[in-house]
């Protein structure tokens, strides 16, 4: 899977979404983060090595404990893409409303004649 295509499976689900978000307000513990999601361990952590594979979040064990820290850099090239498309869409709209406007006129010289 391609590096864009990991990023977008990770913002696909909701439960990481929240957790993107709970780490950006700063470092973690998987324990912390799995509570406040109020499912089983195991299952939690299929969310975080998804997360860990796109590289939006890296976990470190100290001791006993599995701290997370989200990377923000990683999400800089979903929101490249996100950009362009942007652009594209944005030129496309304005086509579509000139050409409205270029009936819309044609339309009014038609009834006034």
């Amino acid at each position: 899977m391609a590096y864009l295509d990991r990023v977008f499976h990770s913002l696909s689900d909701g439960t990481r979404r929240a957790v993107i978000a709970q780490l950006a307000n700063g470092p973690a513990s998987v324990g912390d983060l799995a509570r406040r999601h109020h499912m089983a361990l195991p299952s939690f952590m299929k969310h975080i090595r998804v997360l860990e594979e796109s590289e939006i979040v890296i976990s470190r064990k100290t001791g006993r404990v599995r701290m997370c820290e989200l990377r923000p850099d990683a999400l800089t090239a979903a929101q490249g893409w996100l950009e362009q498309e942007r652009q594209v869409w944005e030129a496309r709209l304005n086509q579509l409303d000139s050409f409205v406007e270029t009936l819309a006129a044609k339309e009014n010289a038609r009834g006034h004649k």
